[in-house]
């Protein structure tokens, strides 16, 4: 009789079978998330602290930095395209290492406005090339460890980042910010040496006569993406994962503490236990759905926000803490089970539905998508909120159930989506 072989351990966290080979990726990956982590929150209670201008004119210019960054994916595919992810995501760290160490001498609207803009620049740049570096060090059948692996290392960064970021600002003082800001500056210096240093497996044989190889891409650029209607019905659910996102930034808080009058450390215990969640279950979670087409686990996390902002919705102002507490908790568990279940196959979606040879251009469209609903959503669901508490998750609820009949959409066999082999050896779909 003979006896399986135990699991590696490795296997059971869901951890790529490579991802020893490429350690500096992977550092630079967590250090660029301990960087964000560090200033997330405190942008603007930095300029409050270190200048003479008002919150009002410090809340527009970061505004006015912000809007101005918005066609940055659109630029840097092109850039993609020609050099490659890994140099580009180097420049862009070094680009946000400058803009924060700028954050240190700026002192009026403009060069706030200016600082602020290269380091919404360089972010933008850096997560529109993040996709491409887990395409330079995964193959095609084990890219979706390295999507949660990313998701994981990006989680634990920022909560790391936003830990020390408080302690360091808990002085009250102008010296924690500007510690904290040089902090970041270096952090991001060191991810940008990382990624120079970071050597890829060697690059695919190069395409067969008449398709341009990858990184030398022909003529069309973004016109043949966007005559590219399955790309763009992609890119048009994943629109409903982006708003979803914002819930952490945007609502949740202002939910907690105005419309269910409990106490802001609720809302901070929700927020740590979405950290906690996604870090100890993404690896796993994406283990046990490797055998799982992409549109069905992203189309399967869509289902299970709606149930969480279903849950939101109905949570009763009126009710005693007793009552709040666990289901702000339940659903919170359920929305935190969409994020590790759908962002694996969202991730292997905007690769395995992209052509090679213009990845960088399909990317930043997918960037774009990203960028427009995070500058859409806070006055979106706040003017949503102002009308009534229920109103917000009402609107999530229904951009994500109309995103489950997109994605399967996608599985129509005119182009259809490679199903997902695990790194063991291939896995037949569900």
């Amino acid at each position: 009789m003979t006896t399986a072989s135990p699991v590696p351990f490795r296997d059971r966290l869901g951890l790529p079978a490579t991802a020893g080979r490429h350690r500096r990726l992977i550092g630079a990956h967590l250090i660029d998330s301990l960087g964000t982590g560090l200033v997330l929150a405190f942008t603007l209670v930095f300029f409050v602290r270190t200048t003479d201008l008002s919150l009002a004119a410090i809340g527009a210019a970061v505004s006015t930095a912000r809007l101005l960054a918005l066609p940055t994916a659109l630029l840097v595919g092109p850039l993609i395209d020609r050099y490659g992810a890994r140099r580009v995501a180097a420049a862009a760290n070094a680009l946000s290492a400058l803009a924060h160490g700028g954050f240190l001498l700026a002192d009026r609207a403009w060069s706030i406005v200016l600082v602020c803009l290269l380091a919404q620049v360089g972010q933008a740049a850096y997560w529109t090339a993040s996709t491409g570096l887990v395409v330079l060090a995964a193959p095609e059948g084990g890219r979706t460890r390295w999507f949660a692996l990313v998701q994981t290392l990006r989680n634990t960064g920022l909560g790391l980042g936003g830990a020390l970021g408080a302690l360091l600002v808990g002085d009250g003082g102008a010296g924690g910010l500007r510690l904290l800001v040089a902090l970041n500056a270096a952090s991001y210096l060191v991810a940008a040496v990382l990624l120079a240093r970071w050597r890829p497996a060697p690059a695919a044989p190069p395409a067969p006569t008449g398709v341009p190889a990858p990184g030398t891409a022909g003529p069309g650029g973004y016109r043949e993406v966007l005559a590219d209607r399955r790309y763009l019905l992609m890119v048009a659910a994943n629109l409903s994962f982006v708003l979803a996102s914002m819930v952490l930034s945007v609502l949740l808080a202002v939910h907690v503490t105005a419309a269910l009058h409990l106490g802001a450390p609720v809302a901070a215990a929700l927020l740590v236990l979405n950290g906690v969640q996604v870090v100890l279950t993404q690896g796993p979670v994406a283990r046990l759905l490797e055998g799982c087409r992409p549109t069905r686990t992203a189309a399967a996390g869509a289902l299970l926000n709606a149930l969480a902002f279903a849950g939101f919705a109905l949570l009763p102002a009126g009710a005693p803490g007793w009552v709040l507490v666990p289901g702000l908790v339940l659903a919170m568990l359920v929305y935190n089970l969409a994020e590790t279940v759908a962002t694996p196959g969202r991730e292997e979606l905007s690769v395995a539905l992209a052509r090679p040879e213009r990845r960088g251009r399909y990317l930043a469209v997918n960037q774009l998508s990203w960028s427009l609903g995070q500058a859409l959503a806070p006055g979106l669901l706040t003017l949503l909120f102002a009308h009534g508490p229920s109103w917000p998750w009402l609107f999530l609820l229904a951009a994500s159930l109309v995103a489950v009949p997109g994605l399967l959409r996608l599985e129509r066999p005119a182009a259809p989506v490679p199903d997902i082999p695990s790194e063991t050896g291939p896995v037949p779909a569900r």
